[in-house]
C-alpha cells in the first residue's frame, strides 16, 4: 500500500512557485493576495493565519482583512471593488463561510475573475467546464488532481467515484477528472448523501475521492482491493486522550481502509497541505495572466 503524502508533494509545489518568484521579481513584478474574514470563527481565523504565514515565507505581497461580524454586504462589497482595481493585488480570497448576513453567492460574483484564486465565480467554474486553461481551478481539487500525477496513478480510462456533490471540491473534482488530457480522461461518477445502496456504486471505483464532510464515513465495504483512495475530509472528533482535546480524521475510516487500497491518503498530512499549496500556485498564475495582459 503506498501512502500518498500531500505534505511532500506541496513542499514540491511551493518549492516550484518560489522559482517563479524568483523569475517574476526579475521582472520587478511582486505576487499579491488579499485574503478577507470576516467574524471570528476560529478555524477560519487559524486557516487564514496559515495563508498569510505561506505568503510571507514565499516573499508574496500578502494582505489581510480581518473585519467584524457586524461588516455589511455593502461594506464587504466596497472592499472587493477597491481590491479590484489594486494593482499589487492579483488574488482576492474572501475566507468562507462568512456571517448569515452576508450574501455569499454575491460577493463571490464581485470579485474579478482574473482575480479569483479560489476558483468559484461563475466564469471560472464556466472556464473548467469548457477545459480553458486561463480559468482558476478551486484549489482543494486541484491539489487531489496533483496528488494523483505526483503517485503515478493513471486516470485515463479509469472509474473515478467522488463522494459529494459541492462547488468547492465534488462538481469541479468530477470535471478536472473527465477533462481530457494528463489527470483526466476518467470515467466519472459523482455519488453524494442521497444516492442508494452507495456502496455498490463505490465498490466499482478505481479511484475513490471522498468529500463528503463525515467523519469515517467511507468503510472497508465501500472500497474494492486495489483501489486507490483520495480523503478530502478533516474532521474534528473528541478526544479526551489527546492534548487539545480532539483529533483530526478524514472522511475515510483509514485503518480499516487503507489495508484494501493500492494508494491511500493520510489525514491530517494528506489533502490539507494541497490545498494551500495550490493557493499559492494559483496566485502566480493570476499575477503572470495579469501582467501578460496589460
Amino acid at each position: 500500500m503506498q501512502l500518498i503524502s500531500g505534505t511532500q508533494v506541496a513542499e514540491k509545489v511551493l518549492a516550484e512557485c518560489k522559482s517563479d518568484i524568483a523569475q517574476l521579481a526579475s521582472l520587478g513584478l511582486k505576487p499579491g493576495l488579499a485574503v478577507v474574514l470576516i467574524g471570528d470563527d476560529p478555524a477560519s481565523r487559524a486557516y487564514v493565519r496559515s495563508k498569510d504565514k505561506k505568503c510571507r515565507d514565499l516573499g508574496l505581497h500578502s494582505v489581510k482583512h480581518e473585519l467584524p461580524a457586524s461588516t455589511t454586504q455593502q461594506e464587504l462589497l466596497a472592499l472587493v471593488g477597491q481590491l479590484n482595481l489594486d494593482p499589487t493585488i492579483h488574488g482576492i480570497l474572501v475566507q468562507s463561510p462568512p456571517p448569515k448576513h452576508i450574501n455569499e453567492a454575491a460577493i463571490v460574483q464581485a470579485i474579478d475573475p482574473a482575480k479569483d484564486v479560489d476558483g468559484f465565480h461563475p466564469i471560472n467554474v464556466a472556464k473548467l467546464a469548457l477545459e480553458d486553461p486561463t480559468g482558476f481551478v478551486p484549489c482543494t481539487p486541484l491539489g487531489c488532481q496533483r496528488l494523483l500525477l505526483e503517485a503515478g496513478i493513471e486516470t485515463s480510462g479509469a472509474h473515478a467515484v467522488v463522494v459529494g456533490r459541492s462547488m468547492i471540491v465534488g462538481k469541479p473534482m468530477a470535471l478536472l477528472l473527465m477533462a481530457k488530457g494528463k489527470g483526466g480522461d476518467a470515467t466519472v461518477t459523482v455519488t453524494h448523501s442521497r444516492t442508494r445502496d452507495l456502496a455498490s456504486i463505490t465498490r466499482t471505483a478505481d479511484i475513490l475521492i471522498a468529500a463528503i464532510g463525515r467523519p469515517d464515513f467511507i468503510r472497508a465495504e465501500h472500497v474494492k482491493e486495489g483501489a486507490v483512495v483520495i480523503d478530502v475530509g478533516i474532521n474534528r472528533v473528541d478526544d479526551l486522550i489527546a492534548e487539545k482535546g480532539y483529533r483530526l480524521v478524514g472522511d475515510v475510516a483509514f485503518n480499516e481502509v487503507a489495508p484494501k487500497c493500492a494508494a491511500i491518503t493520510p489525514v491530517p498530512g494528506g489533502v490539507g497541505p494541497m490545498t494551500i499549496a495550490m493557493l499559492m500556485a494559483n496566485t502566480l498564475k493570476a499575477c503572470k495572466q495579469l501582467n501578460a495582459s496589460r
